[in-house]
């Protein structure tokens, strides 16, 4: 038997065009540090958080209200022996008609109980994609983890004066 990759869904009240609005809107609902546009077909874009996880994503499929894939272009991930083993991997993401609602179902093609990031990953994807997606779909505000981002970004050194014994000559 062929093992599941990993995969999750939930249901919304919005239309499947909000829904497909706030998934490509990455930055309000996954954390790190984003470059790049990640909103139309062909966009490549670089994810990466602290020197944790790095990964770079490639559009090739992006179908209005109805589905986006990124291709893993690259990836390092240090807290496991194979760094790269995102490479080459899919995630996908794809919304449909579910009674009067809408289903939004997200699945990593490559992420499987048999690889070493699945405990982590498919634990990191559950909350980002159950919890902050779903969030930025039905209330409008997802929950990346801000404080981490801003952390990164605003390091301050205080340098003590130099006194006259400590200068240089």
């Amino acid at each position: 038997m062929k093992s599941q990759n990993y995969s999750t869904t939930f249901i919304v009240d919005e239309t499947p065009e909000e829904a497909f609005a706030a998934i490509n809107n990455v930055r309000d609902w996954w954390s790190g540090n984003i470059e790049g546009s990640t909103n139309k077909l062909g966009d490549e874009w670089t994810y990466r958080y602290k020197d944790i996880h790095y990964s770079k994503q490639k559009i090739t499929e992006f179908i209005p209200g109805k589905k986006v894939v990124w291709l893993v272009l690259d990836s390092y991930l240090n807290f496991i022996e194979d760094k790269t083993e995102w490479n080459g991997t899919k995630i996908t993401f794809e919304i449909g008609k579910k009674g009067d609602k809408n289903e939004v179902r997200f699945d990593h093609l490559g992420l499987t109980p048999e690889v070493e990031c699945y405990d982590a990953c498919s634990n990191a994807w559950g909350g980002y994609v159950n919890n902050s997606l779903r969030n930025l779909i039905t209330k409008g505000k997802g929950q990346p983890n801000r404080k981490e981002q801003v952390a990164t970004k605003k390091k301050t050194v205080k340098a003590k004066p130099i006194g006259k014994k400590n200068r240089k000559k």
